[in-house]
């Protein structure tokens, strides 16, 4: 059976209503996919709810051997993958392989660690309750929808995929119409490994697409996107009851210590704003520098960022603006920094030719304008100078958004990320939580909730199955109206006795 849905969505006059997926770098396309409508999306949903309970049913170590020969056919057809998401995205050869390299680690960990952590294991039934044998086990939902972004139009849904196939679902994917080609080559890949059902589907369109995944029935949406389009996700998903998982933007926020290795800090900041040409949700956007090092900081950080150039050749530091929206927000955050009083180091409107932006250091923006405030989503960061590492955390905490944050110092990496509001840290490097497959991913507030990776990332997909099964008659029965008129001030004393000392 086919893994991806039908390609026979029609207009009006009876032509199939297709859409472009175009290189960023050239305006070329790449391919034509098809705009799946809200019945196809049904379809979809419907038979991969059969595919669900066959896959389920190969148990934990039937779906490990799938999901082991699929990343074999990812790791085969390498070369044509990077090549994929280089076209589609914009972004460098090399930034591609990483990607996939991540895609492999994560699925390979997926399938490794999903018995251990979801198979059927003994809890202890208590004291009062010793008669009883009490087991939880961890059941598949059933299907999943998946509503991936552009900017690692791999990775980052393959945080959700991977997990929620090793947890034993079926997965229905939407990717964004920005990367289509990416996700109809995953579901491709899996066909060759897993041909008997349609297990992972992939639907293409635009936002109506995603909306008919909403509309579906299926058993839980993994989103990844903006904060404004992840809610329309819970809203739409809420006429259902359908639980959600939202992993939106974010404002990421890098402490620099007077103690730290100020070299390794400001590549670090560098890697983390520029790399992607910025477009990483977890990306630095904010730098809060200690005073006494601000200097030397900051004189490290402009050179550095001065010698980056974006391009669509292959010794290209970084690449387009995948989304042509996205430019104009830029432009808007850069302008307004500027308007409000804040000075370019490096770069400055200037700096902004569709489809490329060259890195923007900015300093002296006021903590309220759109550049500290909004996510900007591209090469840029604004540097501030504070009084000490404290004030830097407190001022990091401030922001609607709670996704990542960075911390680099000698003495106090730990003291510092533990003041931080964000559901991820890294200390003394940039971003490291995502490639480490048994970390939970996810943040707070604006930024979203629910987790993909690791062992929380796994239990997304699930819902507990509590079970008990009487071993022996209670000497104190109080499941009964034929109880003692003394079972009830027995069972207390015992309570007691056991845990009121």
């Amino acid at each position: 059976m086919t893994q991806t849905a039908s390609d026979s969505a029609l207009s009006a006059d009876g032509e199939q209503r297709r859409f472009a997926s175009l290189d960023p770098r050239t305006g070329e396309v790449v391919a034509h996919h098809p705009i799946h409508t809200a019945a196809e999306v049904e379809d979809a949903v419907s038979s991969a709810r059969e595919a669900a309970a066959w896959w389920a049913g190969l148990g934990f170590e039937g779906r490990k051997t799938k999901l082991d020969a699929w990343r074999r056919v990812l790791s085969k057809r390498a070369d044509e993958f990077i090549t994929l998401i280089s076209a589609e995205t914009g972004k460098p050869a090399d930034d591609s392989r990483v990607e996939i390299a991540l895609v492999m680690d994560h699925l390979h960990w997926a399938a490794r660690h999903a018995g251990r952590v979801l198979g059927k294991r003994r809890v202890s039934s208590g004291m009062l309750m010793i008669n009883h044998g009490a087991t939880l086990e961890y059941r598949p939902l059933g299907v999943i929808g998946v509503i991936g972004p552009w900017n690692y139009p791999a990775h980052t849904p393959m945080g959700s995929i991977s997990y929620a196939l090793a947890a034993g679902n079926a997965v229905v994917f939407k990717p964004s119409e920005f990367t289509p080609g990416v996700g109809t080559f995953l579901a491709s890949t899996f066909a060759e490994a897993v041909p008997e059902y349609p297990v992972f589907q992939v639907v293409t369109g635009f936002g109506e697409t995603g909306a008919a995944l909403c509309a579906a029935g299926v058993d839980k949406i993994a989103f990844t996107g903006s904060t404004r389009t992840g809610k329309k996700v819970m809203a739409a998903a809420a006429a259902s009851l359908t639980p959600v998982l939202v992993e939106c933007g974010g404002k990421d926020a890098l402490i620099v210590d007077s103690d730290a290795d100020l070299t390794a800090a400001a590549e670090a900041a560098i890697w983390g704003a520029v790399s992607n040409a910025g477009q990483t949700c977890a990306g630095v956007e904010r730098i809060y520098v200690a005073e006494d090092v601000a200097d030397e900081f900051i004189e490290i950080v402009v050179k550095r960022a001065k010698k980056l150039k974006p391009g669509g050749e292959p010794s290209a530091n970084l690449g387009p603006i995948t989304m042509p929206a996205q430019v104009e927000i830029i432009r808007e955050h850069v302008q307004d920094a500027l308007d409000r009083g804040g000075k370019a180091l490096v770069g400055g409107p200037e700096s902004i030719r569709p489809p490329y932006v060259e890195p923007v250091v900015l300093t002296d923006v006021p903590e309220d304008s759109l550049a500290v405030t909004e996510e900007t989503f591209g090469p840029t960061v604004v540097i501030k100078r504070v009084p000490n590492a404290l004030e830097g955390v407190r001022l990091a905490n401030r922001s609607k958004y709670g996704l990542g944050a960075a911390v680099f110092s000698k003495a106090r990496g730990e003291e510092l990320a533990s003041e931080l509001r964000v559901g991820m840290v890294s200390i003394n490097s940039v971003l490291t939580y995502a490639a480490i497959p048994g970390l939970p991913f996810g943040g707070v507030g604006d930024s979203g909730f629910g987790r993909i990776h690791g062992e929380d990332g796994l239990r997304e997909f699930v819902y507990a199955k509590a079970v008990t099964k009487l071993k022996f008659a209670s000497l104190i029965d109080m499941a009964t109206f034929d109880r003692s008129s003394m079972a009830g001030k027995q069972m207390l004393r015992l309570a007691r006795m056991l845990f009121g000392r």
